[in-house]
């Protein structure tokens, strides 16, 4: 995270999210900002809990005014309706007086569920999060959003992280500078983004990684746009998984080179019923 982002945060579990969400304030303060957090689904006193765990006290900053932790209430809510251009323009103000004051710039971060209640107005959240990219781009600011995938569908997530320039990276499963394996979300739907190369060295990574997945509900999607090279041990991974998931389950991998879309079929690998390969688009 730097100045100017503005970031979507999907999670799937708490213990993510508060991986994220205390890295984030905690470097804020540390960097001498102003820091403001919108509790919906958490409670103001769960994140004081949360940094003051970390190791960072809370309390010297939040007798200054460097931080400010309150609800979704009374912040994106304050009007009891939800008010785009008024919050747009709230977090302007926000930004300018934080500089004024002296700190080396502001950052904010807000759990959206809210959106999900019978609030008016909640309907904008979209135009919002598309408005408010003009708040921080250019700017001593950041953001970040933050929205529960247990909770929005996938049609919603993936229309809310359209909205934003960027998305936080979760922390990746395996990273050994020639295989990257990281959860992320693609289209709105939980995903093992595979990137480098899976060999003799890596195919065990690849393998522990999959095992991780199968723990997500629903279908396993795996993306391959990344992927430089897989060998024969690696493809027959993907296989084995498939031929583990229970009736109904699918594993999908997308964004496989055409060239290894031939060599599973060739070896038989596509006639895996729960195993799905979809061919990255060969470009000019």
């Amino acid at each position: 995270m730097d100045h100017g982002d503005h970031l979507c945060l999907a999670f799937a579990d708490d213990d993510e999210q508060r991986r994220v969400v205390t890295a984030y304030l905690s470097a804020g303060l540390e960097r001498g900002e102003r820091v403001m957090y919108f509790a919906d689904q958490s409670a103001p006193v769960d994140v004081l809990g949360w940094l003051s765990a970390s190791g960072t006290d809370p309390e010297p900053a939040l007798r200054r005014g460097q931080l400010v932790v309150t609800t979704a209430d009374d912040s994106y809510l304050a009007a009891g309706s939800f008010d785009v251009d008024g919050m747009v323009t709230a977090l302007r103000h926000e930004v300018r007086d934080s500089l004024a004051a002296g700190y080396t710039g502001f950052r904010v971060s807000g759990e959206m569920g809210w959106a999900l209640r019978a609030v008016p107005g909640a309907d904008q959240l979209g135009t919002y999060e598309t408005k408010v990219n003009t708040v921080f781009a250019g700017q001593k600011a950041s953001a970040v959003c933050q929205y529960d995938a247990r909770r929005f569908t996938a049609e919603q997530l993936d229309a809310f992280d359209r909205c934003h320039p960027g998305a936080v990276e979760a922390q990746p499963l395996h990273d050994d500078g020639t295989l990257r394996l990281v959860p992320s979300f693609r289209e709105g739907r939980r995903t093992l983004r595979v990137a480098g190369s899976v060999d003799h060295r890596t195919t065990q990574a690849l393998a522990a990684a999959l095992r991780t997945a199968l723990t997500w509900p629903g279908d396993i999607q795996v993306d391959m746009t990344d992927l430089e090279f897989i060998d024969l041990a690696g493809v027959r991974v993907l296989a084995r998984c498939a031929a583990r998931l229970e009736p109904g389950r699918r594993l999908h991998v997308r964004e496989l080179a055409p060239l290894l879309c031939q060599v599973i079929g060739m070896v038989g690998f596509d006639e895996t019923a729960a195993l799905v390969v979809t061919a990255r688009e060969a470009t000019a």
